[in-house]
């Protein structure tokens, strides 16, 4: 049977979470990797809860069904904690990466998560001030990257930022700005 990495993404409707997994799932296509990067669609409208994947491997992906058993899950928006079951499917040995102020200890412990990883970041801090809005999704790529050692830091960085060079084209303060808040989100997100 073939080995897949997934990854589910939670956020709210207007924080990217749709455009991280884009962006990852880009990254390492750029690697080799076969990959599937895909939204859960429903009701789209700002601040409702959303849904994204990516499906990795070193082969053809032949299956079209959504991440049901995730080896990452990554949350936008530490509130949707106390609404949705994040942890749900998460693989034994699997990670999930947070965007919160709180610290992983905490996150890990309010989860009750004992078999995976747990890893934290201020994604909203530092897009507020690298960025000047809250737009955490191509921060959490930052540290998303170290976290879970899928893809080479270098050639991640890389790939993301020529794609936002060819999105903001033109805008040299957005792209430097996303890479500026990637790699600090990289430096800090904390794991327990």
């Amino acid at each position: 049977m073939q080995q897949y990495f997934e990854v589910r993404w939670h956020g709210r409707g207007g924080q990217g979470a749709k455009t991280a997994a884009l962006l990852f799932g880009e990254a390492a296509m750029e690697t080799g990797k076969y990959i599937q990067a895909f939204p859960e669609y429903g009701p789209e409208r700002t601040g409702a809860p959303v849904k994204a994947y990516n499906r990795l491997s070193d082969g053809p992906i032949r299956i079209h069904t959504q991440v049901t058993d995730p080896d990452v899950v990554v949350v936008l928006d530490a509130s949707l904690l106390e609404s949705i079951n994040v942890t749900e499917g998460l693989k034994k040995g699997g990670a999930i990466l947070v965007n919160t102020q709180e610290k992983a200890e905490v996150i890990k412990k309010k989860l009750d998560v004992s078999d995976a990883k747990v890893a934290v970041v201020d994604a909203t801090k530092i897009a507020v001030e690298i960025l000047k809005k809250n737009v955490p999704n191509t921060v959490m790529l930052g540290a998303m990257v170290k976290v879970t050692g899928a893809l080479e830091w270098d050639s991640a960085l890389a790939s993301i930022e020529a794609k936002l060079s060819e999105k903001f084209r033109g805008r040299k303060e957005i792209i430097e700005g996303n890479v500026k808040a990637i790699k600090k989100a990289y430096d800090e997100v904390e794991v327990a």
